[in-house]
């Protein structure tokens, strides 16, 4: 497991004893994301289509204590199958910024999958904020080592759920 937290992206990388086009395929289904959810937040999805290309939009349930129970619109910026997948998480219904001018932060999640040997991947998780306002990256920035926490878990899982297929 490797981290880095080059300001303002935070990655977080893991191998994994499975094929990428498996990785890959959990990844692309948000109804698997609960099962990999390092931060305690998602709820589950409002929709478990699975994501078929940049432009598709998967809607999740989520809770933060601050917030409460609201929805985020995830937009799929990055897509290429087996090797990367990425998008840009923007307020949806329940959260208080859904209907501010400038709801979106720009910030995007994005995993990347390169083989490494028969039947392993090295994912790398990448938390990348260097879209957002600069009025919102001390909020990521207080939270960059919990950040790092949670995405190690996330990984961690996804480890589980390609070891018990």
């Amino acid at each position: 497991m490797t981290s880095t937290t080059a300001e303002p992206v935070v990655v977080v990388s893991r191998r994994i004893g499975a094929p990428a086009e498996d990785i890959f395929r959990i990844l692309a289904d948000p109804g698997r994301h609960l099962d990999l959810d390092g931060s305690g937040m998602l709820r589950g999805g409002v929709s478990n289509t699975a994501v078929s290309g940049v432009g598709d939009v998967f809607v999740m349930r989520m809770h933060y204590e601050r917030y409460g129970d609201y929805e985020m619109n995830n937009h799929v910026v990055e897509y290429e199958p087996d090797r990367c997948i990425g998008w840009e998480p923007r307020p949806g219904r329940g959260h208080p910024d859904a209907t501010a001018s400038r709801a979106a932060w720009g910030h995007r999640w994005i995993f990347d999958l390169l083989r490494d040997g028969a039947g392993a991947t090295v994912v790398t998780e990448f938390f990348d904020g260097s879209r957002m306002p600069e009025d919102k990256h001390a909020e990521v920035d207080s939270g960059r080592a919990w950040w790092q926490t949670q995405m190690a878990i996330t990984l961690e899982r996804l480890a589980e759920l390609c070891a018990a297929r």
